[in-house]
Formats: structure tokens, sequence, C-alpha cells
């Protein structure tokens, strides 16, 4: 599986090794170049934008977003969404409030584009024992 990571921070960070190292291709962004790098030599792909991260993934792409709760995340949605096309998957691994999931869901919905809140625990402790993760959204 292809994936897109967004925030390779505490979490994100974690995550794309542990899917890394049972065969997975993980394209990462982070505002954080420094991160990105150390992340690059434990085979992720560096993506220098989010446009290049959209371009390196193969339609219909599957794109995790790892950021803060928030404004983040619709800014984050909103600079996504012209380079997103039908069937494209946004999965929102932070802990969204739900109506803001609920809102994000219908207004991608529109352009074909699935939206899947899937709320992610595990901390630095999951590279290692794995994360509980609570998923939403359409079948």
């Amino acid at each position: 599986m292809d994936l897109g990571m967004i925030g390779m921070g505490r979490m994100g960070g974690p995550m794309s090794q542990r899917l890394i190292s049972r065969g997975h291709r993980v394209v990462g962004f982070a505002r954080n170049a420094d991160a990105l790098k150390q992340l690059e030599e434990k085979g992720v792909v560096a993506a220098s934008s989010l446009e290049d991260l959209a371009a390196k993934l193969n339609p219909p792409r599957a794109i995790w977003l790892m950021i803060p709760a928030g404004i983040a995340v619709d800014e984050t949605i909103a600079a996504l969404k012209p380079l997103l096309g039908p069937d494209d998957v946004l999965v929102d691994g932070g802990n969204s409030n739900y109506k803001d999931t609920q809102r994000r869901a219908q207004m991608l919905k529109a352009s074909q584009i699935y939206y899947v809140d899937a709320g992610t625990s595990g901390g630095i402790w999951g590279l290692e024992n794995g994360y509980s993760i609570m998923v939403g959204g359409e079948e």
C-alpha cells in the first residue's frame, strides 16, 4: 500500500516507520525539514510540498493527516482539495471534534473525496506496540 503522511512528528513519524517496516510505501510531508530528513533515512519518501506529496501518490490516493485538531486540519484540507480527485481518501488521525469531522466529510463528499475520522493513540510506544485507532466514516 502507498500512503501519504502529513505531519511527521511525535505520532506521524513513528507511524510511518511502523508502516515501512511492514512493507508499505510512505510519502511524507512535514513543516519541520529536519524531522523529515531523519525519517527519509529510515525509508520515508520525502515530499517538499503538499503538491509534491499528491504527485508522488497514484490515484486513488490515501493521505493520513497526523496534525493537531482544529484550524490546522481545515487549512490542510483547503490546500489539498484542489490536488485530489474522485475516490481519494483523507484520513484525520488527530482527535478532531466530531462536528468538525461531519462538516469536513460533507464538504469533501461533493468532490467525491472520502473523509475518514481515525482518532489515534499509542504515543511514542506505538512504533513498537502498535496503535489504537477508532475509525468512523462511510463504508
